[in-house]
């Protein structure tokens, strides 16, 4: 079949289709971008930034519109759907905002009789393989330093949320962004991994599963092109002893559910210490227990259906075995009207008497379930966190920041955060370890990875 389709989680129907681009298409878009970054890479910062803000305005003007669009493409409760909206302008004027001391030259010492500096040089033409979780707030991440930093880049969004590509280019084509500098195609898998080997592509951005970015690395091996690879997460939470427990159950409980857990830094394991653990689990269950699962076009929803029957029926093996295995649930799934097996509407669910043997410990579950473990001290805690092949990012709640910095400076982890997670900040790295995937998004640091750096060594006495 030459043609996507987006079936809606709401209620399987086709909510969208397009026709996938062919090899006359794929070809046309390079030759466009090549031919548009030669000229672009040549505009002036201010120019670059100037368009950039033009299009996030236009973007954010459209933000109902492009909010119930989410909801019917990927499920999110309407009351929340627009809100990535504000994540996405947010990030993208932050880079915008960091631009042109991130890209400027780098100035040596002086030395007499020569002129030393680096200069950073946009890569060319960036590839950004966009999720459907968070389909705007992930690609701008990529897209919008791309742009800042001289490149074109041509963006494939999932077949979930194809109108977050076609939006995304839209809005930067109104702001005066020369044509070819940035476009979108439709791709099914494999005429991906074909462009990912085009010799016209100097950079590829991917987000999504581990399977998908070990395709991504296969497909550029020998290329020696830059990639980034934001892949999977099992984050933890460590609720210590001396934790604000009224903010800590507030927080890791949104972190865990938010999005019906559909994030790659949400929560999927927390760890409490044995002298707050029977408190924790009696106010977390209580706190998961009044969300209201429901169609996501409901505006009283909190809880909105997973992408595809096939991901609940995933959650559900791994919360089915944890069980047979001697965990604990503390949620009845009979109390959510909607939650049926072989369907997308999933009952949240928070496990205890778990151990890091279990999938459900292990896996990334990318669902509305979270494993609740008892720890003595801190020693535990680390090495249970650290027990993950992931490392996105990890929560400690606690009121001591020198006892949270020691262990965060021993955390297998891109982003260590204090009595907060599930949150990027855009003036920060963005990274990952271990099957988190490599490279960087966001803040200067990022830039790095957009640019090459070019050396100029002039000797101007002779």
């Amino acid at each position: 079949m030459n043609k996507l389709q987006c079936i809606s989680p709401v209620d399987n129907s086709l909510y969208v289709e397009r026709a996938l681009a062919g090899d006359a298409d794929i070809q046309c878009a390079l030759d466009s971008a090549i031919g548009a970054q030669r000229a672009w890479r040549c505009a002036p910062l201010a120019e670059r930034i100037a368009i950039v803000r033009q299009a996030v305005a236009i973007f954010s003007e459209r933000k109902e519109r492009l909010g119930e669009e989410l909801c019917w493409m990927m499920g999110r409760p309407i009351r929340f759907a627009a809100g990535e909206i504000l994540g996405y302008a947010e990030r993208a004027n932050a880079m915008a905002e960091i631009a042109e001391e991130a890209l400027a030259d780098i100035r040596l010492a002086e030395k007499p009789g020569f002129i030393r500096f680096i200069r950073r040089e946009p890569l060319g033409l960036s590839l950004v393989i966009a999720p459907w979780n968070y389909p705007y707030l992930t690609a701008v991440n990529a897209v919008v330093p791309s742009l800042l930093a001289g490149n074109a880049v041509l963006l494939k969004h999932s077949a979930q949320t194809p109108l977050c590509a076609e939006h995304m280019v839209e809005a930067f084509i109104e702001a005066g962004l020369p044509p070819g500098v940035f476009q979108f195609l439709h791709l099914g898998h494999g005429d991906t991994e074909r462009l990912i080997r085009a010799p016209e592509i100097n950079h590829v951005a991917f987000t999504g599963s581990v399977a998908g970015g070990e395709m991504v690395e296969r497909a550029a091996a020998g290329r020696f092109i830059s990639v980034g690879l934001e892949l999977g997460g099992k984050d933890p939470a460590y609720i210590r002893a001396d934790a604000d427990l009224d903010h800590a159950v507030e927080t890791v409980v949104d972190g865990a559910f938010f999005n019906s857990g559909q994030s790659c830094c949400g929560i999927e394991r927390i760890y409490v210490h044995e002298q707050r653990f029977d408190e924790f689990v009696a106010r977390a269950a209580e706190l998961v227990r009044a969300y209201r699962l429901g169609r996501p076009d409901d505006p009283d929803t909190t809880l909105g259906p997973l992408v595809r029957a096939e991901a609940a029926d995933f959650v559900r093996a791994q919360i089915d075995e944890a069980l047979a295995e001697g965990a604990t649930a503390h949620i009845d799934p009979q109390a959510f009207a909607m939650d049926r097996r072989g369907t997308q509407y999933l009952a949240p669910q928070l496990l205890t008497g778990v151990h890091s043997g279990m999938r459900v410990m292990r896996e990334e579950s990318f669902g509305p379930v979270v494993g609740v473990q008892k720890v003595r001290d801190d020693s535990e805690a680390l090495e249970l966190m650290n027990d993950s092949e992931f490392g996105l990012t990890a929560a400690i709640f606690s009121r001591d920041e020198q006892a949270a910095l020691a262990l965060g400076e021993r955390l297998e982890t891109g982003t260590v955060f204090l009595n907060r997670c599930d949150y990027l900040d855009p003036a920060l790295a963005w990274t990952g370890v271990k099957h988190s995937g490599r490279g960087c998004t966001l803040s200067g640091v990022g830039f790095e990875h957009l640019t090459r750096p070019k050396s100029f060594h002039f000797r101007v006495q002779l």
